[in-house]
């Protein structure tokens, strides 16, 4: 794809059409890359982001459950007595 340069204010830039920005999910913010000649743009990841429906699905589901027991076989709480 080519793409043109154009000039935004004393700088230059270029853009990015509404398919591209869709598809990538790309907003506010993108991240970029240069790497071995090449310049990336990379979406700017959201960390945590769709959590809260994933956990929701997961209540739903009963996949909410430890993966390990809270509490192991050969942990002594008397010592935390003293």
């Amino acid at each position: 794809m080519e793409l043109a340069v154009i000039n935004i204010g004393n700088s230059k830039g270029i853009r990015l059409s509404k398919t591209i920005l869709q598809k990538y999910n790309i907003s506010d913010k993108i991240e970029l890359i240069l790497e071995n000649e090449y310049i990336i743009l990379k979406p700017k990841a959201k960390p945590r982001k769709g959590w809260d429906k994933a956990f929701k699905k997961m209540l739903e589901n009963g996949d909410d459950q430890m993966l390990m027991n809270d509490v192991f076989d050969d942990e002594y709480f008397e010592e935390w007595n003293k």
